[in-house]
């Protein structure tokens, strides 16, 4: 089905039909998309931090800007002066090779400086990086702005995931934006899609940018296999909460078990139970559980344990990226402007870009030959390679055109609030 129009805090991420972009152009509306998904939210909304795996929405939006000071501006921009001194330690992530870092899980204790302060900081950093593309372009600049671009979208999915997080665990239920469309529709029955295997060429392989994780391509060998047609819906899960699925120690891996138990799990992470059935904490505020929508928001723990007691299992990352190797990439991005799964009757393999991530088997590790970049930019993802599992294809919170079908997202076992969700897969008998 199509989907209905983009929300005006959303419409800002796509270029004009037909338009050709500058990088400067590209970063300019992705700066401002930043800005817009705050926008329904209150200074309130924006300094608070649920979990020390979240950040706070004025986190995010000055992180990113310290990205582009600090890897681009100073570096290139004559006579540079920092926006803030102070800055450089407040909005570090994790680049020990930049310096010191304020805590992770005290983020939310930054009431200093104020949303003002950090909107002036997007905007005077904005206004220097424009002034340096259009004076002194250049490869290794533009590298690093394509880098910091797609940085920041990445940041834009954790602000949606970060906040819908927070506003779950106020009583009062808020909404990040009530207007938000909900599309009813009819998934086709689950249908298993053969591949023949042999030897395939995985990673990264053609023009434009990629992550370094996609990087070499390489050569492996797949079995056959078979893989579902569509994500796993929230009646099919619904059938393994209600058969206690999440009391069933045989489904289980040793350590999920234990996590369940200690956690007190019995379902997915924002499903209710309301008056007339299960309800689900959306985007929207609460809303009656979708039975066609892909269910969303599990660990890789409950989605191993799903893929077990039905008899299948999670694919591997090479299967998933061979499966979507020739596929289209098209989907329901953020751009959609629903921020929230929906059931498809796309025939054949269906849903595998946006919706759900989609969990796979498979550990994060590096390809053969891989080499993290020298300096503090080589830090973004080579040392997250151990304790993580492999999610592919985007969600509805990732934004269009960040996508590729070799793009690795990482996670590790217990994470729930990304909007990950499971696509079966089977050996071929």
């Amino acid at each position: 089905m199509s989907a209905s129009s983009p929300s005006p805090s959303l419409a800002t991420d796509r270029a004009a039909p037909g338009q050709i972009e500058t990088l400067a152009s590209r970063y300019a509306r992705l700066r401002a998309r930043s800005i817009a998904l705050a926008s329904p939210l209150s200074a309130e909304d924006c300094g608070a931090q649920s979990m020390p795996d979240a950040s706070p929405v004025k986190w995010h939006l000055a992180h990113t800007t310290w990205f582009f000071e600090t890897f681009i501006l100073e570096c290139f921009e004559p006579g540079f002066q920092p926006f803030d001194v102070a800055f450089r330690v407040l909005f570090n992530s994790y680049y020990n090779g930049v310096g010191e870092k304020h805590p992770r899980a005290q983020r939310s204790l930054l009431t200093r400086p104020d949303l003002a302060a950090v909107r002036a900081y997007r905007h005077n950093v904005d206004t220097r990086l424009l002034a340096l593309l259009a004076e002194q372009p250049g490869e290794a600049l533009n590298d690093l702005v394509e880098l910091g671009i797609n940085h920041e979208q990445q940041h834009q999915e954790l602000l949606l995931t970060d906040i819908k997080h927070l506003l779950s665990l106020n009583p009062l239920q808020p909404s990040y934006d009530a207007s938000l469309p909900q599309p009813r529709s009819v998934a086709n029955p689950l249908e298993w899609i053969a591949f023949a295997g042999g030897k395939q060429r995985i990673g990264f392989d053609g023009g434009g940018f990629c992550f370094d994780n996609e990087l070499p391509c390489h050569t492996t060998y797949l079995q056959a296999y078979r893989i579902a047609s569509r994500p796993v819906s929230n009646a099919e899960y619904l059938r393994f909460v209600e058969q206690d699925g999440y009391d069933d120690a045989q489904s289980w891996l040793s350590e999920g078990w234990d996590w369940v138990r200690a956690n007190a799990l019995s379902h997915p992470l924002y499903w209710r139970p309301g008056a007339t059935g299960w309800e689900e904490f959306t985007l929207a505020g609460t809303r009656t559980l979708q039975a066609d929508a892909p269910v969303v928001h599990l660990s890789y723990f409950e989605a191993d344990a799903y893929a077990r007691w039905a008899g299948a299992r999670l694919p591997t990352e090479a299967e998933w990226e061979h499966a979507a190797a020739t596929r289209r990439i098209s989907g329901n991005f953020a751009d959609d402007g629903l921020l929230h799964p929906f059931a498809s009757a796309q025939d054949g393999l269906a849903q595998l870009f946006g919706g759900v991530w989609e969990w796979t088997q498979s550990a994060y590790s590096p390809y053969p030959g891989y080499r993290p970049a020298p300096g503090a930019i080589g830090e973004y993802n080579g040392k997250f390679m151990v304790n993580q599992y492999v999610l592919r294809g985007g969600s509805c919170a990732t934004p269009a055109g960040h996508i590729r079908a070799s793009y690795r997202n990482f996670f590790p076992a217990t994470a729930r609030w990304q909007f990950s969700g499971i696509r079966l897969a089977k050996d071929t008998d």
